[in-house]
């Protein structure tokens, strides 16, 4: 490995910080900010073994549960920010409905991430939202949340082949 991909790795990780901390700070950027801090893996899975990547990952979650103002989007970072990595090799799996794969790991991260804030680590402010929320919205919301993973996985798409197209040049 040279000093070259470990420094871009060391910036990417303190411009994810950096992108999580401010993204508590505004309201709208609980999943945004957590979207945007895990596409700076993207550029590292290139250049850097899985291994870095998830040490990577790890760093940046833990920076981001102590630093980051909102609670939940931290836990949103640490429950789905791994998802790049596992993205590429979900995208050679041979003969599996990856939608229907992608759709399964994101609504289990999400009930999982959720569950740990409803009684693990419990946060007054979403126990109340959460209290006031009837079926039927807490079923849009998560049909809503579906909706922007599967953008992000167009997104994250998108950008691998801009990298792997700018690298051929």
């Amino acid at each position: 490995m040279k000093a070259r991909e470990l420094a871009l790795g060391g910036m990417l990780a303190a411009a994810a910080v950096m992108i999580m901390t401010l993204g508590g700070l505004i309201p709208a950027a609980t999943y945004i900010a957590p979207m945007l801090a895990s596409m700076l893996l993207v550029p590292l899975l290139g250049k850097l073994s899985k291994g870095l990547c998830v040490g990577w990952y790890a760093v940046v979650s833990l920076l981001s549960v102590l630093l980051c103002a909102d609670k939940e989007t931290a836990f949103v970072f640490v429950f789905l920010g791994w998802y790049p990595i596992v993205r590429e090799p979900l995208q050679k799996l041979p003969g599996v409905p990856r939608l229907l794969l992608k759709r399964v790991i994101f609504n289990a991260a999400a009930a999982a991430l959720y569950a740990v804030l409803m009684f693990v680590f419990p946060i007054d402010g979403l126990i109340e939202e959460f209290k006031e929320l009837s079926l039927v919205l807490g079923a849009i919301l998560l049909l809503m949340g579906n909706c922007a993973f599967i953008l992000f996985d167009f997104l994250l798409a998108a950008q691998s082949k801009y990298l792997q197209m700018r690298k051929k040049k």
